[in-house]
């Protein structure tokens, strides 16, 4: 089966580019230039963008079998302006491990308890 973590990652850093333009071009031209369309349009990119990776992230969850608290690390990630660019790294080993079939994803392992 074909690893849905690179669409989440890709999701992941386009939907972090659209909050980091929101929060870094948008909302200064809507507050020193006087120009609130700026966020009207940015924000509703931003809004669907976010939507894309939710669905993403629920989709890799689903197929990768990822513990919740896996997919709350990612989740909370994309609620940070530069998160999904610092926890992209562990995407990328949780795709190896995807590759790799190492079971027990949703299960604790046993290995690291204690």
């Amino acid at each position: 089966m074909k690893s849905p973590i690179p669409i989440l990652r890709r999701a992941a850093q386009i939907e972090a580019v659209s909050f980091l333009v929101l929060l870094c071009v948008a909302m200064p031209l809507k507050y020193f230039a006087g120009m609130p369309a700026a966020v009207r349009l940015v924000g509703w990119m931003h809004g669907v963008l976010f939507i894309i990776f939710c669905i993403a992230l629920l989709r890799t969850m689903l197929i990768a079998r990822w513990r919740l608290d896996r997919g709350a690390l990612v989740f909370v990630a994309a609620l940070l302006p530069f998160g999904p660019f610092v926890v992209d790294r562990r995407m990328l080993a949780y795709d190896e491990e995807f590759h790799a079939g190492k079971p027990g994803l949703l299960e604790r392992n046993p290995e690291s308890a204690g």
